[in-house]
């Protein structure tokens, strides 16, 4: 199932991505900076995640965080974000965003998010968007679909245990 995600939006985004050489740039790991990142967060709810997403994404880009949480939510009624294997990418177009934002947060303890697997989600890399940024959109989930489909990826960042190890892992992602 998360690889037939993976495809339909690479498909959907290959010529978005490519630079003048040729090949894809790592868009996610341009937007994240330690700020962006939030480690051991106690929420046990998918609702409690949103809260501390809007919280720091209120803080850190002066968005209203009810307006983060809503968008997030209403997203998530769609259907889940959760892709399996732990992992989830809630997303969300923001009509008062000027450009794209992501952050990444790892729970404390994986919390139930409707994945695909059944399997609880400990780790989130939360995407926001303008309202009419849907090329972007696409770009940026198929490439973090992309990072979480990747085994090595994946493992580097289960092993990662503090914030510069988690950038890191995010700025040494190449995509294929």
């Amino acid at each position: 199932m998360l690889d037939a995600i993976v495809d339909f939006l690479v498909d959907a985004t290959v010529a978005s991505q490519a630079d003048a050489a040729g090949s894809r740039q790592n868009a996610v790991a341009a937007l994240l900076a330690a700020e962006d990142v939030l480690l051991d967060v106690d929420a046990t709810t998918r609702d409690g995640v949103f809260v501390e997403i809007g919280r720091l994404i209120g803080a850190r880009h002066g968005s209203r965080e009810q307006d983060v949480v809503a968008a997030l939510a209403a997203r998530e009624k769609f259907g889940s974000t959760a892709l399996g294997r732990g992992f989830a990418i809630p997303n969300a177009r923001v009509n008062v965003l000027t450009h794209a934002i992501a952050a990444f947060v790892r729970l404390r303890l994986a919390i139930p998010f409707d994945a695909p697997d059944g399997k609880p989600v400990s780790f989130l890399l939360v995407l926001l968007v303008p309202e009419g940024a849907t090329d972007a959109h696409l770009a940026l989930l198929a490439q973090a679909a992309s990072m979480f489909c990747d085994k090595a990826f994946r493992d580097r960042l289960n092993a990662s245990v503090a914030v510069p190890d988690i950038l890191a892992t995010f700025a040494a992602w190449r995509p294929d």
